[in-house]
């Protein structure tokens, strides 16, 4: 859950432990804890391929960084959520899956190898199989009469009376989307992008929903 707390600028440190987004909730965790099926780091899919040679090389390098992650209990100790009982996100799109956020990483910078937030698929034993990164930037707003910058929480869009500090951010390449609101009461207007790295989207590597996966029913 995130709090409406004034965040400081050079490091926004967001209180949630998850997102909660009321959708149908991902089983429970439980042995074994480490992902079947992994890829290779440097095995890019065929989609990165056709992205270009720098995209390509920044794409192998997060999918370097993120591989130990395949087993939960690594992404845990790294600060990342446990995705144990946390919704599994879908719609008539397709799948997101199981969002866990690491907080301390949760600011204004976006470095592409430490991505805000890992996405799971439950999977029917229990265990979760990683399937693709998102990163996300808190919207901060400047209040026009007291100088105040605080991440915008309220569901509304900010009025006359503030200014947009942050801007839309971008990574290989590709702009974030957004502002958008926060998908629970708490969670600050950000911008988003997914990456499936570890999974292939039939819709392009950087499309918010895929659907050739699906949530356990």
């Amino acid at each position: 859950m995130f709090s409406g707390t004034q965040f400081p600028i050079g490091r926004l440190l967001i209180l949630g432990a998850a997102f909660t987004i009321t959708t149908a909730c991902a089983p429970a965790d439980t042995e074994p804890r480490d992902v079947t099926g992994v890829s290779s780091a440097t095995d890019l899919t065929p989609s990165a391929a056709r992205l270009g040679p720098e995209v390509s090389k920044g794409l192998a390098s997060l999918r370097n960084a993120t591989a130990r992650f395949h087993n939960v209990d690594a992404a845990i100790a790294a600060g990342y959520a446990d995705p144990s009982g946390l919704p599994c996100v879908s719609s008539p799109l397709g799948t997101m899956g199981v969002h866990v956020v690491n907080r301390s990483l949760m600011d204004q910078a976006v470095t592409p190898d430490q991505p805000e937030l890992l996405l799971y698929l439950p999977k029917a034993n229990g265990g979760f199989k990683l399937v693709a990164v998102e990163y996300l930037v808190p919207v901060l707003v400047q209040n026009n009469a007291t100088g105040n910058v605080d991440a915008w929480t309220a569901p509304g869009l900010w009025g006359d009376g503030y200014t947009r500090i942050t801007q839309p951010p971008s990574v290989f390449g590709e702009t974030f989307v957004g502002p958008m609101p926060g998908h629970d009461p708490g969670m600050p207007w950000h911008y988003e992008k997914h990456v499936w790295v570890w999974d292939t989207n039939p819709n392009g590597m950087f499309s918010q929903w895929n659907p050739s996966i699906s949530c356990p029913s």
